[in-house]
């Protein structure tokens, strides 16, 4: 099945995400999505912010990375095996620390496109992911990694009415 993919990559503490997107017939899209943090903070991060980050793990909804730093070589062999089973037509990157990885992804035959932070390239998109979600043409099953990602979201509005996701009031 086609799908679309979006990479936001961290480095120590923060979750790295490899979203899939399966648009449907009707102009919906089924969602998918692999978690990364690091191994050595998933204890830490499960006691300070309340949030059950060691279940999500042993769960399989977060993949912990050896170490204290995700490694960004197990995400891009989980993009390989998940080539070999989706049709996958572009990853859309954040640009932020992605340099390495996203060289490695485009020799590896990936069709990467780089997607700005800024207001002039999340306000269309985020405008258009507000009427999908509001409509249910957003489907993500259970998963609740992507529910408290959902739920900590807020919107920034610039003077002109251009809108951006924001987490500038999450704890986590």
């Amino acid at each position: 099945r086609a799908c679309y993919a979006g990479l936001d990559l961290a480095s120590t503490t923060d979750i790295a995400a490899l979203v899939y997107a399966f648009p449907d017939d009707a102009g919906g899209f089924d969602v998918q999505a692999r978690f990364f943090v690091p191994e050595e903070g998933v204890a830490h991060r499960s006691h300070s912010g309340g949030v059950p980050y060691s279940q999500w793990v042993r769960d399989g909804w977060i993949e912990a990375t050896p170490g204290n730093v995700t490694d960004y070589e197990i995400i891009r062999e989980r993009i390989q095996e998940d080539a070999t089973v989706y049709a996958l037509k572009e990853i859309g990157f954040d640009r932020w620390g992605a340099t390495q990885l996203v060289t490695q992804l485009q020799g590896d035959g990936a069709t990467v496109v780089p997607i700005g932070q800024g207001y002039q390239s999340l306000s269309s998109p985020s405008k258009e992911m507000e009427k999908l979600i509001l409509g249910g043409k957003i489907r993500f099953g259970k998963n609740p990694v992507l529910r408290l990602m959902f739920s900590n979201v807020t919107i920034e509005m610039d003077p002109a009415g251009n809108i951006k996701p924001s987490k500038r009031k999450s704890t986590e």
